[in-house]
């Protein structure tokens, strides 16, 4: 099997798309045209695997969503697992690498709902493999290894359920560092703003998380598990963890914010002023990034019919409310195209995509939510937050907009992707976005799942 070797572009968590940049309020950077780069036009693609370690220009991962990934100091986009029901509801676990022009299928399996192979706890074998999932969150050291948490998913035993297991890939084999190899573990919360090695957090998907500048891992909400004292109840997550020497054999977690309780309500405060008692609601499915300064950013998510609009920061000590409604399910208040206004707001959403640029500017792209109408369902709209305003810079202010392919590997000014959700995405030195896949429209204007992989970058 052919070695490929993970380098990292910089302390950057790839799960929910975010790279360390200069903070909010750069302004100045502007669009070139979307180009639709590889993958199909059109929904419900199976995929292409070849022989696993061999690059085939027939290679092709199959249509899904919430996948997980990251980029490389090369620029190659790795891709791992996610969902599709494709021939019946599942999940995956093969592992993808695309070198520019042509995808390698790296490891793991062809076939859905495949067990996890655990092996010994920090031990790396050839066996080892995690189970098939979907909305896990994952991120590279600086040692350029692969770290993957959680998400929805394939247990050792087989069975589905949430899962909190922590893994490395070391770009020849898995290794299981922490959690659990059964699936629905409640979490060992401990005490408040205290780590411990006895501390982990509860199996969880569709949750946020950030890598800081010091490497250590940040992780808020998902649905899941809460605390295991009393017994655990299952629900939308706030909690607040940290955990430091994410390369040690055993990370300390430290719940730092949040309840342990699940289901709980946000408490906003005074938007713009930092509070100890200000946290986000429970929710699952948010936008995350993070900035030079290691502020923490989280907009939007889910809990249950309740869809969120409000932008969150975390300043290492408490939660400031900066932007949106603290009311669910608001339509968003979109402008004029390319101007920005204090009265813009991107609708309330779960599902979407995030990145910094490298003016310090936070860019959301898509997922499902409300459109300027009020109307619910997958969105294709592109916002830019510049620390102070919204502008809505590409895309539709409406629902179920159909693809714009073109040519493949040429922009133009009409393309765009479909609306979508679900989607996987990661950026490349702060300027260009890569997106692939999710559900969603493609160019006939069909709904289903999505293979396609497009490129766009800011200037």
């Amino acid at each position: 099997m052919k070695k490929y070797v993970i380098m990292i572009v910089s302390a950057a968590l790839f799960s929910l798309f975010t790279v360390s940049c200069p903070s909010p309020g750069g302004g100045g950077l502007k669009l070139n045209l979307w180009t639709w780069m590889s993958g199909s036009d059109v929904v419900d693609q199976t995929g292409s695997y070849g022989d696993i370690g061999v690059t085939d220009p027939a290679n092709m991962p199959g249509a899904r969503g919430d996948s997980t990934g990251w980029i490389d100091a090369d620029g190659n986009l790795w891709l791992f697992g996610g969902g599709d029901y494709l021939g019946g509801e599942g999940k995956r676990n093969d592992l993808w690498v695309f070198d520019g022009s042509n995808w390698t299928w790296i490891s793991g399996s062809s076939a859905k709902n495949q067990s996890g192979t655990y092996g010994a706890l920090n031990t790396p074998a050839a066996a080892n493999i995690p189970g098939a999932r979907s909305q896990s969150i994952s991120w590279i050291d600086d040692d350029d290894n692969l770290w993957l948490f959680g998400g929805g998913g394939y247990d050792s035993a087989g069975a589905y359920g949430d899962l909190n297991d922590l893994w490395r890939f070391d770009g020849v084999n898995w290794t299981w560092k922490d959690g659990g190899d059964l699936r629905d573990q409640g979490g060992d919360y401990g005490t408040l703003g205290v780590a411990s090695p006895l501390d982990i957090p509860g199996a969880r998907s569709g949750s946020v998380g950030w890598i800081d500048s010091f490497g250590n891992l940040w992780l808020f909400g998902g649905y899941g598990w809460d605390d295991n004292d009393g017994g655990a109840s299952e629900g939308n997550l706030n909690d607040l963890w940290r955990a430091d020497s994410i390369d040690t054999a055993t990370p300390w977690w430290t719940w730092l914010k949040g309840s342990n309780s699940v289901d709980q309500a946000g408490v906003y405060g005074t938007q713009g002023q930092g509070a100890a008692a200000n946290t986000p609601g429970a929710r699952d499915n948010s936008t995350g990034w993070i900035d030079a300064d290691d502020n923490l950013w989280l907009f939007g998510g889910r809990n249950g019919a309740s869809w969120y609009n409000d932008l969150w920061k975390f300043d290492g000590t408490n939660w400031i409310w900066v932007s949106g409604s603290n009311a669910a399910n608001q339509s968003g208040v979109y402008g004029t195209k390319g101007e920005a206004d204090p009265a813009n707001v991107p609708g309330a959403r779960y599902c979407a995509l995030g990145w910094i640029d490298s003016a310090g500017n936070l860019w959301l792209f898509g997922g499902s939510g409300f459109d300027s109408a009020g109307d619910t369902d997958e969105l294709n709209d592109l916002w830019k937050f510049d620390g102070e305003n919204w502008t809505w810079m590409s895309g539709s202010d409406v629902l179920y907009e159909s693809g714009t392919y073109g040519t493949m590997g040429k922009g133009d000014e009409a393309n765009v992707p479909g609306a979508r959700c679900w989607s996987m995405a990661w950026t490349e030195s702060g300027r260009i976005l890569w997106l692939f896949g999710g559900e969603g429209y493609d160019s006939t204007g069909a709904a289903g799942l999505l293979n396609d992989l497009w490129k766009i970058q800011v200037r």
